[in-house]
């Protein structure tokens, strides 16, 4: 499903519920799913042409396709630098909590796709178009997330889900331990963007928020990680 949510922002839902996302700004692919989404991203990619292509962090359901994309496209992958290694090698499971547990090695084997070599990596403040990278690391060491000012439309990757990942039901959470290499860390980064007074919350994982009751400032005050 391809929906436009802002100006040259278009969701693209590849999963039933939104349960996995990437997304179109400003001429600019962030993140590709999994492997198997790459028919559903060319498709759409052949309707809204892209010359670039990001990833907000290199876990398999972020960068399942992105090697088979930027080769059919010729376009240039970026990821922030502590991303690198996991987005050239598509070894994507090695910062989890525990690679080797069952989910994590099927994800591996069945969601990841190739590596694919990095043109260019992108940091703290640096600019894809009209958007500011915002370092946020720890649900991976270097996932990032971008924020467009003038309209406040904030793609977020995982720092956060609005989504039950088991049940599917909306609801706004923190993304799984088994999946995040520092909670606490990821807690921090939360209170960084939910400082920019986004208007609209672009997820990996659960539909687009319309942040008009400041629902997501009030879920952020609330976070905290016990342990």
């Amino acid at each position: 499903m391809l929906r436009q949510i802002a100006p040259e922002v278009f969701h693209i839902s590849l999963m039933p519920r939104n349960s996995i996302n990437c997304y179109i700004i400003e001429g600019v692919l962030v993140d590709s799913g999994i492997r198997s989404s790459y028919t559903t991203v060319k498709k759409t990619l052949q309707k809204i042409p892209v010359y670039q292509h990001v990833l907000t962090h290199a876990h398999a359901d972020h960068q399942g396709c992105s090697d088979q994309i930027c080769a059919e496209f010729n376009i240039p992958l970026l990821c922030h630098p502590n991303e690198v290694f996991r987005t050239e090698t598509g070894m994507v499971t090695n910062d989890y909590p525990a690679p080797q547990h069952w989910i994590a090695r099927l994800q591996q084997k069945y969601w990841a796709g190739q590596g694919h070599k990095v043109e260019q990596t992108i940091a703290e403040n640096d600019r894809i178009g009209n958007f500011t990278v915002v370092e946020t690391p720890g649900h991976s060491p270097g996932h990032i997330s971008l924020f467009r000012e003038r309209d406040g439309v904030l793609i977020i990757g995982d720092v956060a889900t609005n989504m039950n990942l088991l049940t599917t039901a909306v609801r706004l959470g923190l993304p799984p331990n088994i999946f995040t290499s520092d909670q606490r860390r990821n807690v921090q980064s939360l209170k960084k963007l939910a400082k920019l007074n986004p208007a609209v919350i672009c997820f990996g994982h659960g539909p687009v928020l319309r942040n008009t009751d400041r629902k997501f400032e009030k879920f952020v005050e609330n976070c905290s990680v016990s342990g």
